[in-house]
């Protein structure tokens, strides 16, 4: 596949819903010693067959991996896309900022890309985010709060080479197969 994107099959999750050929259901998940965990993410200039693809892998990813959120670095691609489901159905989002923000909530925090280590992250309690819409012309707008919000802001960070021990306390490490 092109832009250097993983391999991939699947059943298509993201964007139209409909299946895509060639989607892989899993990815590998980068862990804390990969340096692209560290790196800015490039924004996307367009939303390609590859990129819905990938939205669609990286959705199968998280919830084979029992996650709520996942960036696009942690799948070894630095792009701006992130997805996430805290149960309300899957969010798919290309270029995502936080245009605003309100409140303040402490909680712990955990990543798939950290495995078996936990934080207390202070973030916003709620957020706005825009992004693009998968089609790429239109540009989406969800509001978060609570679970929603801090997994928006989780994965945002993501693109930006931030992970949630850089603003944790409290850190917990429990003893995991890495």
């Amino acid at each position: 596949m092109g832009d250097g994107l993983p391999a991939a099959r699947g059943r298509g999750v993201a964007g139209s819903g409909e299946a895509r050929e060639g989607c892989e259901l899993v990815l590998e998940i980068r862990k804390f010693n990969d340096p692209i965990l560290r790196k800015q993410s490039l924004p996307l200039k367009k939303i390609t067959k590859d990129m819905l693809v990938l939205a669609d892998n990286m959705l199968e990813t998280m919830y084979a991996a029992d996650g709520v959120g996942l960036a696009a670095p942690q799948v070894g691609v630095p792009v701006r896309l992130i997805v996430v489901d805290v149960g309300e159905g899957p969010v798919v989002l290309f270029n995502p900022r936080i245009v605003r923000s309100s409140g303040e909530a402490t909680a712990r925090e955990g990543c798939l890309s950290l495995p078996g280590i936990t934080g207390e992250v202070v973030r916003a309690e709620t957020v706005t985010v825009e992004a693009l819409s998968p089609g790429g012309h239109n540009v989406k707008r969800v509001e978060g709060e609570g679970l929603l919000a801090r997994a928006l802001q989780h994965e945002i960070d993501h693109l930006d080479g931030i992970l949630f021990v850089d603003k944790a306390t409290n850190i917990v490490e429990e003893e995991v197969d890495r």
